[in-house]
């Protein structure tokens, strides 16, 4: 990487101000800001902030992974997601992840997890930040305290879990992602290299 004048980096965008906020609220923020690209020249850049979250894949050697099956309102589809929400304010994200496997899905990680990734779901157009973790079992306490996420809470068999990855039944970056890297640390990442036609079929 290549230092220019000033302790500027090769191809560095740099952020001068933010000109003005469009909207605010509980759940996010647009602004607009000053951007001044690796070439010299402004631009007046849209700013969008989200919360940052975190999500737990809970991989069970005999009951597979636990999954939740849900409407997304958005782009108007259901498919398979591994548990995850918002970090709170004050809340460390593997905590965050503990809670929203609790909350989404009854079931209650008590022992040590692993961390699995950090990464920013959409890196040009939201300032977001994600966690994934992965926890061997959980213990199950009951139904659901929040009801308006899963539809169904099941375990999918490790080869249905890849099997939803490829098919599309786990449709949305975070899950695929906490899916395949689980999968994959676990000793299961052949799965993935299945033969075109080979799924099992998909149960919506």
């Amino acid at each position: 990487m290549t230092t220019q004048p000033g302790g500027r980096q090769e191809g560095e965008w740099i952020t001068h101000s933010t000109l003005r906020e469009v909207y605010s609220s509980w759940w996010m923020t647009l602004r607009i800001d000053d951007v001044e690209k690796p070439d010299g020249s402004h631009t007046e850049h849209e700013v969008v902030r989200g919360p940052d979250a975190a999500g737990m894949v809970v991989l069970d050697p005999q009951r597979g992974v636990l999954m939740i099956w849900r409407h997304r309102f958005m782009p108007d589809t259901w498919g398979w997601e591994i548990p995850g929400g918002a970090i709170d304010a004050g809340e460390a994200p593997e905590e965050a992840a503990r809670r929203e496997c609790y909350e989404e899905t009854g079931w209650l990680v008590r022992g040590p997890v692993r961390h699995l990734s950090t990464h920013h779901p959409s890196v040009g157009l939201v300032h977001q930040t994600f966690h994934i973790y992965l926890a061997g079992s959980a213990d199950h306490v009951g139904a659901p305290p929040d009801a308006n996420e899963a539809v169904r809470v099941e375990w999918r068999s490790i080869e249905q879990a890849a099997a939803d990855v490829r098919s599309g039944a786990i449709s949305d970056a975070f899950s695929q992602l906490g899916v395949a890297l689980a999968l994959s640390v676990a000793g299961h990442g052949a799965l993935f290299e299945a033969p075109a036609g080979s799924d099992p079929p998909v149960d919506r």
